[in-house]
């Protein structure tokens, strides 16, 4: 990670703060002094600030039930951040070192992972690694034989070269289906019901690979470590 991150994964610093005294000269990597705050270390690496050992603080892991009209973003933008809606606070967790990993659009619900650990969310959002992604999705005109097999045979999306992976739809009522897919690309869904000439009216996530939500609208937990783990195992 960054020498800047880690120093605020270890310290109450700011990131401000953490640039500062980098630029100081006030941090020593393996015995040697540090001035650019973009340096790559590891938490194995014997970090010292101003002549103090530095011990990162454990990589934190979450399940959010996003609601519908925030952004997953740290800041508010045209829609409140997720992390600004969820109370984040009482737990002690600064929502600045969170990012999510795999984002919804904001009108968007459902199941989003955050956590301050890049190389676990690598694991979810990057295609090669083929994450499961499960939606319920509700749509406007009732769904046919035919649509559930050129999902699995994949889908031509406007703008695209090829054809999207195969995705299995199920289907729970004439309108309504759950949806998986193992790649991201933007604004996927409802990409792939309107090439086949319907309209995503309501979409929610609610399985990422073997994690589940379960948790109400607004509310947010801990990842058992088990559920941290799974993830490690998708590509195998």
């Amino acid at each position: 990670m960054r020498l800047d991150k880690f120093l605020c994964k270890s310290t109450d610093l700011t990131r401000n703060e953490a640039t500062v005294l980098i630029h100081n000269g006030g941090v020593v990597v393996n015995g040697a002094v540090v001035t650019r705050e973009s340096e790559q270390v590891h938490e194995n690496n014997r970090i010292q600030l101003n002549g103090e050992q530095l011990t990162a603080r454990p990589s934190r892991y979450l399940m959010i039930n996003k609601p519908k009209d925030t952004v997953c973003s740290n800041i508010d933008e045209a829609y409140p951040s997720l992390f600004n809606h969820v109370d984040l606070d009482s737990a002690g967790l600064d929502s600045s070192e969170l990012h999510v990993a795999g984002r919804l659009d904001a009108d968007t619900t459902g199941l989003v992972l955050a956590t301050d650990d890049g190389r676990w969310s690598y694991q979810i959002i990057t295609p090669n690694q083929g994450c499961p992604k499960t939606y319920r999705v509700d749509l406007r005109d009732e769904i046919t034989d035919e649509v559930v097999t050129r999902f699995v045979e994949g889908v031509q999306l406007q703008g695209e070269s090829g054809l999207t992976l195969p995705a299995q739809l199920q289907v729970l009522s004439p309108r309504q289906v759950l949806l998986t897919l193992t790649e991201g690309k933007y604004h996927q869904v409802k990409r792939m019901f309107k090439a086949v000439g319907n309209r995503v009216v309501a979409l929610h996530r609610q399985q990422i690979g073997a994690v589940h939500l379960d948790i109400e609208v607004g509310c947010w937990r801990y990842l058992s470590a088990d559920e941290i783990a799974s993830f490690a195992m998708i590509e195998s």
